[in-house]
C-alpha cells in the first residue's frame, strides 16, 4: 500500500516541505533509507544521514533547519519520534488487519462471538466462551470453557487460554503464552511424596495488557491471579498462582514471581529477576536485572543484587569488591611490617 507525503502529513498534523505527491510504501531507519521508504530524524547524532539518505520522505522536528540541501521530502512535526511511533502503529494495524472465520476451526454451539472477529484456522473456542467485538484469534489458539475476552484484543498463534480466564479490552497476547494453567500446589505426605492441591481459581487480565511470547500465568488456588490495567510483560516470564501485578508495571524477560506475591503499580523490573512468594513490593519500585528478592520492598525503592540490597549500597559494595585483591595485598603488607617491627623489638 502506498501513501503520499501529503496523506502522511494529514495523519500527523504536519507540514510538507518538498514534493507533497512523493510516494512511500515502507518504513526504514534513516541510515538504511531507500527510494520509496519513510523514515524520521529525532536524534541530532543522526543529522548527517539526512543529507545522504535515499529515503523518499523524512519526518523532522518543526524547528529543524538543514545546513545544506536535502533531497528527500520533509514533513515537519512537533515530535518526530512520537509521530513515527504513531505511523508504526498505523502501519501495524494495516498489516495485521484480518477478519472472518477460517476453516477448519471449531466454535462450540454455546460460545458467543462479537462483531467483526477474526478466527484463524485450527483454533478452538470451547463451551460458554464469550469473545468480544473486533477480537483477533490467530491459528492454533485454544480458548477454554467459560473464558471471557474483551473487545479489540489480539491473541497470536499457539496461545492457550485455560478455562475461566477473563481477558479485558485492547490486550495483546503473543504466541506460545499459557494463561490459566495450574499453580504449583502440592502438599507433602507422610511417605515423602506429594499430593496435588486442586487449583480452582482463575486468571484476570485487565485492559491494555501486553504479554510476550512464551510467558506463563498460573491460575489461583482460590480466588484470582490478577494482572492489572496497562501491565507490560516481556517474553518467557513466569507468574505463579495468586500473584497480583499492579497497574502500569513493566517486567523484562525471564523473571519469575512465586505464589501470592503482590507487586504494586508503576514498578520496573529487569530481566532474570527472581521474586519469592508471599511478599509485597510497593509502588514505583525499581529492581535491577538478575536481582534476587527475598523480602518485601517499600514504595519507591531501587534495589539490586542477590540477595537484593538498596541500589546505592550495592554500587558502593561493588567498588570494594573490585578492589578486594588490592586491599588484601595492602593488608598482607601491613601485617608483614607489623611482624618485622615486632621482631626488631
Amino acid at each position: 500500500m502506498k501513501f503520499t507525503a501529503k496523506q502522511i502529513s494529514e495523519i500527523l498534523n504536519g507540514e510538507v516541505y518538498g514534493n507533497p505527491n512523493e510516494e512511500v510504501s515502507k518504513l526504514s531507519k534513516i541510515e538504511e533509507g531507500e527510494k520509496g521508504s519513510l523514515t524520521f530524524l529525532s536524534n541530532p547524532k543522526y543529522n548527517s544521514w539526512l543529507y545522504t539518505t535515499d529515503a523518499s520522505v523524512v519526518i523532522v522536528d518543526q524547528k529543524f533547519q538543514p545546513e545544506k540541501e536535502v533531497s528527500s521530502t520533509m514533513i515537519r512535526v512537533e515530535d518526530p519520534y512520537m509521530a513515527f511511533t504513531k505511523l508504526l502503529e498505523f502501519y501495524n494495524n494495516i498489516q495485521l488487519h484480518k477478519s472472518g472465520i477460517e476453516e477448519p476451526s471449531f466454535v462450540h454451539s454455546t460460545a458467543t462471538c462479537g462483531k467483526e472477529i477474526y478466527l484463524g484456522a485450527f483454533s478452538y473456542i470451547s463451551e460458554n466462551a464469550k469473545i468480544g467485538d473486533h477480537v483477533k484469534i490467530y491459528p492454533n489458539v485454544f480458548i477454554g470453557d467459560n473464558v471471557v475476552i474483551g473487545e479489540h484484543t489480539t491473541i497470536f498463534s499457539g496461545a492457550k487460554i485455560y478455562s475461566e480466564t477473563e481477558i479485558g479490552n485492547n490486550c495483546t497476547i503473543h504466541s506460545g503464552c499459557i494463561i490459566g494453567s495450574d499453580g504449583f500446589g502440592f502438599a507433602p505426605d507422610k511417605n515423602g511424596g506429594y499430593n496435588k492441591i486442586p487449583q480452582i481459581g482463575n486468571v484476570i487480565i485487565e485492559d491494555f495488557v501486553d504479554i510476550g511470547s512464551g510467558t506463563t500465568i498460573d491460575r489461583a488456588t482460590l480466588g484470582s491471579t490478577i494482572i492489572r490495567f496497562g501491565v507490560k510483560l516481556d517474553n518467557q516470564i513466569h507468574v505463579a498462582h495468586n500473584v497480583e501485578i499492579g497497574a502500569h508495571t513493566v517486567i523484562a524477560a525471564q523473571t519469575g514471581i512465586a505464589g501470592s506475591t503482590k507487586i504494586g503499580s508503576e514498578c520496573k523490573i529487569g530481566g532474570q529477576v527472581g521474586i519469592v512468594g508471599h511478599i509485597t513490593i510497593g509502588n514505583k519500585v525499581r529492581i535491577q536485572a538478575q536481582s534476587g528478592i527475598g523480602k518485601s520492598i517499600p514504595d519507591g525503592e531501587i534495589v539490586q543484587g542477590s540477595p537484593a540490597m538498596p541500589y546505592n549500597d550495592f554500587n558502593k559494595s561493588y567498588v570494594h569488591f573490585r578492589n578486594l585483591p588490592k586491599l588484601c595485598s595492602r593488608l598482607d603488607e601491613l601485617e608483614k611490617q607489623i611482624g618485622d617491627n615486632h621482631i626488631k623489638k
